[in-house]
């Protein structure tokens, strides 16, 4: 069974999108797992303080080492170890399709949410944390981008998705995004389905959609396509 471990100022956020349609279903059967941990249940005042001033001035609060690292210990002896800790941050590596299949390859993920202007850094180092960046941008909190990157793996679990056929045509496979879908009607708003959809002729069908998302992937992502490119030159 896959095992994700939270650890978070807010658990009741917690499965939120993650206990719906496949995902929740494959949660209610036991394809995974998901456990939280409030990380301010290891605050040592009376005002369950988290967080504190920067050392060097600036605006914003640093979320302590100390109380960080007896949360991971905590969810270590609570939860059993994990594989993997990652720590989701704008400044960690950028996860990718490759990245979601390593982690849906590992039985237990214990996933840091920081909140504030990050963690200190110390608690990183001690703890061995991934950083990951889910994109160029920043959020509240680490909480949207941990479901993220949970809900990208679970997909991938056996059994997960009602057709695994789902998994071999989609975006980032073969370092492409996936070509454009259309279903029925025909016709929409004046706009008809691309004949050869309607031709019967898969090979025509499977040659169009190659086409589309090798242009969709030029225009959009070429990073994508150089990528492909390096790796046949490697083979």
């Amino acid at each position: 069974m896959w095992r994700a471990s939270v650890l978070t100022l807010f658990p009741e956020a917690f499965p939120g999108i993650l206990g719906v349609s496949l995902i929740g279903k494959a949660l209610e059967t036991g394809n995974w797992k998901l456990e939280t941990l409030n990380i301010r249940d290891y605050a040592h005042d009376k005002h369950s303080s988290v967080d504190d001033t920067p050392y060097g001035g600036g605006a914003g609060m640093i979320m302590k080492a100390q109380v960080l690292s007896e949360a991971i210990q905590a969810a270590e002896e609570k939860f059993g170890k994990h594989e993997r800790r990652i720590y989701v941050s704008p400044k960690g590596k950028r996860a990718n399709q490759e990245f979601i299949e390593e982690l849906a390859k590992c039985g237990s993920v214990l996933f840091l949410c920081g909140r504030y202007e990050g963690i200190d850094e110390r608690v990183i180092k001690d703890s061995d944390l991934e950083e990951v960046s889910v994109g160029d941008f920043v959020l509240a909190g680490g909480e949207v981008a941990v479901m993220a990157l949970i809900e990208a793996a679970v997909r991938l679990l056996p059994g997960v998705l009602g057709n695994a056929e789902t998994l071999k045509e989609e975006s980032f496979n073969n370092n492409l995004l996936e070509y454009p879908q259309y279903t029925k009607p025909y016709e929409w708003k004046g706009i008809t389905v691309p004949e050869v959809l309607i031709s019967g002729n898969h090979a025509k069908v499977n040659e169009w959609r190659w086409q589309e998302a090798e242009k969709i992937t030029k225009e959009r992502r070429p990073d994508l396509l150089q990528k492909m490119e390096s790796g046949k030159l490697k083979k």
